[in-house]
């Protein structure tokens, strides 16, 4: 289990740090042809172009680089994970055409949370009473 949370987190890293470097850089061409339209452009259009996007690039890059060095794992975990919900529900309600690569994070994700469990183990406990 070890080695497969091992590759989980570098192909997490990988891939945010390479989606979360392309906002910035443009190094994938996106066909204009390829562009949601409807609901899902309107809302990609407004993500970009109020720049909300780059801070969402930014953390996802930040992420990506604390999982490729091993280094506060948890925290990027924690970082990910609003992240990674809002590819789903993107795709999930207005694009799913583009869903599997989320799912696949998603899982990537998952197996790297079993991994570091013991982190979060304790926000899951009742709050002790005074």
């Amino acid at each position: 289990m070890k080695i497969v949370a091992t590759v989980a987190r570098y192909l997490l890293g990988l891939a945010f740090l390479l989606f979360g470097s392309n906002a910035f850089l443009n190094f994938i061409p996106v066909d204009p042809k390829q562009m949601p339209t409807g609901p899902a452009g309107d809302f990609s259009h407004l993500m970009n172009s109020s720049h909300w996007m780059q801070v969402v690039a930014a953390l996802m890059v930040i992420s990506a680089v604390l999982l490729l060095i091993n280094r506060f794992v948890p925290l990027a975990l924690t970082m990910l994970g609003p992240i990674l919900v809002n590819i789903l529900l993107f795709h999930i309600l207005f694009h799913a055409a583009g869903i599997a690569i989320g799912l696949v994070l998603s899982l990537f994700w998952v197996l790297m949370l079993t991994r570091v469990w013991p982190s979060f183990s304790a926000i899951l406990k009742p709050t002790p009473q005074s």
